[in-house]
């Protein structure tokens, strides 16, 4: 239910765009960002601008070419996304994000129950058996792939 104090916080006016940090965000989200490499040239890009422009195409669903100018350009906020997906640092910031955000909220920062539909149960009951057929049937084709490209063959065949 909405209250007045989580419209406050879910507020976004004032920021260039609705996927913008707020300050309150970005203070808790810059310690969580991995620091520049030792050696080499400093780091002269804006972090938290990167941090804007990985949450624009994260939120607007874009094209990374489709950036707007007013962020940095395209294959740095790429190169951060891969990087920061490769090493931890977006996972950390997703967990940070919606702890804080439950937190807001007056719940618990891990939820305690989870509701699953029946559709939801027949569909995962569907999908269990197909993975483990595929899994053998695997197997099974890289076997009679070895046995054919046998020069001699063996006493099993």
């Amino acid at each position: 239910m909405w209250k007045p104090e989580h419209r406050q916080a879910a507020n976004r006016r004032g920021l260039r765009y609705p996927s913008d940090l707020t300050e309150a965000e970005w203070t808790l989200l810059a310690p969580l960002i991995p620091p520049a490499r030792r050696g080499g040239r400093r780091r002269e890009v804006n972090v938290r601008e990167v941090l804007n422009g990985i949450f624009y195409v994260l939120s607007t669903g874009c094209q990374w070419a489709a950036l707007p100018k007013d962020l940095p350009p395209k294959s740095t906020v790429h190169h951060y996304f891969m990087l920061w997906e490769w090493d931890g640092t977006l996972e950390r910031v997703h967990h940070a994000l919606y702890v804080a955000t439950r937190e807001v909220e007056g719940r618990e920062a891990s939820p305690t129950t989870a509701i699953i539909d029946s559709q939801s149960a027949k569909a995962a009951q569907k999908g269990g058996p197909r993975s483990t057929r595929r899994a053998s049937m695997r197997a099974r084709r890289l076997r009679a792939v070895s046995a054919t490209s046998s020069s001699t063959p063996s006493a099993s065949c």
